[in-house]
């Protein structure tokens, strides 16, 4: 049936001399971005504790991913790879998340951010510089993280409309982070605004949506990467009437966390409802994910550990794809994925080009999901640095090797993600042959990661 409709809009399209791509073929694209989001705790990934109703009909409306990665365990590297369909190591100094205030937090980074250089440099960038050469109408609202300076805004980089936060988090009610930066822009001006953070970047969403419901001939790409739920963990009824204390501001309870889950349900479920009174649902491909793993009081279950390390609980995220006609409702893909494959998928899928003309480094994920095509192995690999602690990692298939060192002291572990998936029992000592291939190539990986700024 959906193969059918797909050949129906073309024909439509040829007869009606439609060029250079019908609607059908070009859809509006939606990117809702969590932040620090949990593996296990939404609807749709078994969360015990908290009601997710809309994100619920996201997956029973589309495909839900159960294998699906970001590309790094904190929210620079992972947003690098989403907006450049790249290994976020091919930057440049985006392995770790940039610190408050504009800090690099390794040495690459260090010396990029003395050189007034850490961020996201424009001429890198692919995912919105591609899809507006291709006639999309770009905006995102929300968190950046991808550099402080002016050089690194997101309306340099192919986006034509910004209002959100620069850093990595600002506090819910008063939207300033824990430094003297103005970090809170509307364009490229500051902006003062009274409101709940999550409520806002909605609003700025559907007001978009309205806007461009006005001009439905030309698609747009809205990116939607909100701030929920990163700490400061403060859901809509938590403001204290001042800032939190730097205690506060990291730390806080389950019962919090929950609200501002289902604070940023109901947010998705207000974009899904503009969509739908717009008349713009049927023709738009919405995508949900997060960012990375939750740290506590998140939850990553079924796996191990938690955000900022490379065992599952750090980068096995959430992932909800709804393409109306194309993608049959209820489908559930085991294959290993990431979210810089849905940088391919996107860039396909808008018939647009790869503005450097160099190959990106995920496969077309979301084809292979519309084929019905049989899952396939796949070797991705990771590295993650802060301060002096460096974290690598290899999955090839169901094994998975993860190495640590910090300073002289150096861990490694082999794991068979099929047979114990909590990744409890390393096979170090019991597979050496396995271990050692991965080992070369991971060190293989590592000298092809030439940054390219």
């Amino acid at each position: 049936m959906t193969r059918w409709l797909l050949l129906s809009a073309w024909s439509v399209c040829l007869i009606w001399g439609i060029s250079p791509l019908c609607a059908q073929e070009k859809p509006n694209i939606v990117f809702i971005l969590a932040d620090d989001l949990g593996h296990g705790d939404t609807g749709p990934y078994g969360v015990p504790d908290a009601k997710t109703p809309r994100l619920d009909q996201l997956a029973a409306e589309g495909v839900k991913f159960t294998q699906c990665y970001s590309m790094g365990p904190e929210c620079t590297p992972s947003r690098t790879s989403i907006l450049t369909g790249r290994y976020p190591q091919r930057v440049g100094g985006m392995e770790c998340a940039i610190g408050t205030g504009n800090v690099g937090r390794y040495d690459d980074a260090i010396a990029l951010a003395g050189r007034r250089e850490l961020g996201l440099p424009p001429r890198l960038a692919v995912l919105a510089p591609a899809l507006k050469a291709a006639g999309y109408v770009n905006a995102v609202f929300g968190k950046w993280h991808l550099g402080y300076e002016p050089k690194f805004h997101p309306l340099d980089q192919g986006f034509d409309a910004f209002t959100g936060f620069l850093g990595g988090n600002v506090e819910y009610f008063r939207h300033v982070e824990q430094s003297d930066l103005p970090v809170y822009l509307q364009g490229r001006e500051p902006v003062t605004r009274e409101g709940y953070l999550t409520h806002l970047i909605t609003d700025d969403a559907v007001a978009f949506l309205n806007e461009r419901a006005r001009e439905p001939g030309k698609p747009f790409f809205l990116y939607l990467p909100h701030a929920s739920p990163h700490f400061p963990f403060q859901a809509p009824g938590d403001d204290l009437g001042r800032l939190p204390t730097k205690e506060e501001w990291n730390t806080g309870t389950r019962q919090s966390y929950v609200a501002m889950l289902e604070d940023l349900d109901a947010a998705v479920g207000a974009v899904l409802d503009a969509l739908e009174k717009n008349g713009q649902a049927g023709r738009t491909l919405v995508i949900f994910a997060s960012d990375n793993g939750a740290q506590l009081p998140g939850r990553n279950a079924p796996w191990r550990d938690y955000k900022g390390t490379l065992y599952e609980g750090g980068i096995r995220v959430p992932c909800l794809v709804r393409w109306p006609g194309t993608i049959e409702p209820g489908t559930v893909s085991h294959q290993v994925g990431t979210l810089m494959d849905l940088t391919t998928s996107l860039v396909r899928v808008a018939g647009a080009a790869v503005p450097d003309g160099k190959p990106l480094d995920g496969i077309d994920i979301l084809q292979r999901v519309v084929d019905g095509a049989p899952e396939i192995p796949r070797t991705l690999y990771w590295r993650y640095r802060r301060e002096a602690v460096t974290w690598w990692a290899a999955r090839d298939g169901h094994l998975k090797l993860i190495r640590r060192a910090d300073g002289d002291r150096v861990e490694e572990w082999l794991y068979d993600l099929a047979a114990d998936p909590g990744e409890t029992k390393s096979l170090t000592g019991t597979r050496p042959g396995d271990y050692a291939r991965l080992q070369r190539a991971l060190l293989l990986w590592e000298r092809e990661m030439v940054p390219m700024r």
